[in-house]
């Protein structure tokens, strides 16, 4: 998956010779534009949502943190308190 920045033909074609599916939206100005699942690229903007959210803690951003149990247990903190509020 990637977003629009990324849809050229080099990359389709290494991609497809690896097996992988292409799920890249193409440019708005590409003349042959190439299908890709319209539902799983949503699901990939909510959780770039998600980590933009989780940016907003400081804590987190900036990773002060020094093992990664802990960093992780302050993302979850994070991420119940962003569930609970629901901005």
């Amino acid at each position: 998956m990637g977003d629009r920045g990324y849809d050229s033909n080099k990359i389709r074609q290494s991609l497809a010779e690896r097996k992988i599916t292409a799920c890249i939206p193409p440019k708005k100005n590409r003349k042959s534009k190439p299908l890709y699942n319209w539902h799983l690229y949503k699901k990939r903007h909510l959780i770039e949502n998600m980590f933009a959210k989780l940016k907003d803690w400081r804590r987190v951003a900036t990773r002060y943190d020094r093992c990664a149990h802990t960093f992780m247990s302050a993302i979850h903190i994070a991420a119940s308190f962003i569930f609970y509020l629901k901005e």
